[in-house]
C-alpha cells in the first residue's frame, strides 16, 4: 500500500477528482468536508472546518494510522466577492482569511506530523489563474490566492532541509458544477481565453496533483504549475465585473 494523503474539500468538483486520482493509485485517502453528503465513495472522512487546527491534526492522524503520510493537498476554497470601496477593511480581511487560514491550517498540521515521523513528505496547494490575473470583483479571493503562492515558496524554503516538499497547482477555468453555474454561458469565450481552445476537465488538474505528491516530481519544490491551457499568458476575460462603483 502506498502513503496515505489528505485533502481538503474534497466533496465535489476538483477537490473530489484529486480524492477519486489518488484513491485509484492506491493511496489512503482522508477528506476533510463540511458537507457530509458529498464525501466521494472510498475516502475516510473528517467532517469539519478546514481551518481549525483540531480538525487538521485529527485528519493527519486519522490518515497516518491507514498508512504512513507522504501528502496533503489544500484544496478547499470559497468564493465570495466584495471590494474596497463598499466593503471594511476586517470584511475583506475576513474574506482573505477564509482562502488563506484553511491553507496554513492544513499545511501546519502536515508539517508537524512530517516532522515528528521524521519522514518527509509533500504537500500541494491549489491557488488560480487569478493570483496572477484576477478577474473584476474578486479581489478578496485574488489577494488570498496569491498569498498561498508565496506561503508555499516560504514552505519549500523553511521546510526543505527536513524532507518536506511544497508546490502550488493554479488552475484555469475548469469544468465544474461551479463553473457550470456561473460561466457556462461564456463558453466559447471562456476556450477563446485558453490557447488550448478549451477549459480544463477535474481529472487534468488532479494529474498534475498526483505527479507533485509522487516521487517522481522528488527535486520539484517551491513551484507554481500553471495547469491553465495557457489563460496567463492572455488578458482578456468576457464576465462583466460584478462589482463596481
Amino acid at each position: 500500500m502506498t502513503g496515505s494523503v489528505v485533502v481538503t474539500g474534497g466533496g465535489r468538483g476538483i477537490g473530489r477528482a484529486i480524492v477519486e486520482r489518488l484513491r485509484d493509485d492506491g493511496h489512503p485517502v482522508v477528506v476533510i468536508e463540511r458537507d457530509a453528503v458529498a464525501l466521494p465513495d472510498g475516502a475516510i472522512p473528517v467532517l469539519g472546518d478546514a481551518s481549525d487546527d483540531e480538525v487538521t491534526e485529527h485528519a493527519a492522524q486519522l490518515a497516518a494510522e491507514r498508512a504512513p503520510l507522504t501528502g496533503w493537498v489544500n484544496n478547499a476554497a470559497a468564493f465570495r466577492d466584495a471590494s474596497l470601496h463598499d466593503a471594511t477593511t476586517s470584511d475583506l480581511l475576513a474574506l482573505v482569511t477564509l482562502n488563506l487560514g484553511v491553507v496554513v491550517s492544513g499545511a501546519r498540521a502536515a508539517v508537524r506530523h512530517f516532522l515528528a515521523a521524521g519522514t518527509g513528505g509533500s504537500i500541494v496547494n491549489l491557488s488560480s489563474h487569478q493570483a496572477r490575473m484576477p478577474v473584476p470583483g474578486c479581489l478578496p479571493y485574488a489577494t488570498a490566492k496569491g498569498a498561498i503562492e508565496a506561503l508555499t515558496r516560504a514552505l519549500a524554503v523553511d521546510y526543505g532541509p527536513h524532507g518536506i516538499r511544497a508546490n502550488v497547482v493554479a488552475p484555469g477555468s475548469v469544468d465544474t458544477a461551479r463553473y457550470r453555474e456561473l460561466g457556462g454561458a461564456h463558453d466559447d469565450e471562456m476556450a477563446r481565453l485558453h490557447p488550448l481552445g478549451r477549459i480544463a476537465e477535474a481529472g487534468e488538474i488532479a494529474d498534475a496533483v498526483a505527479y507533485l505528491l509522487s516521487p517522481r516530481a522528488s527535486f520539484i519544490t517551491g513551484v507554481t504549475l500553471p495547469v491553465d491551457g495557457g489563460r496567463t499568458v492572455r488578458g482578456h476575460d468576457p464576465e462583466p465585473p460584478r462589482r463596481t462603483p
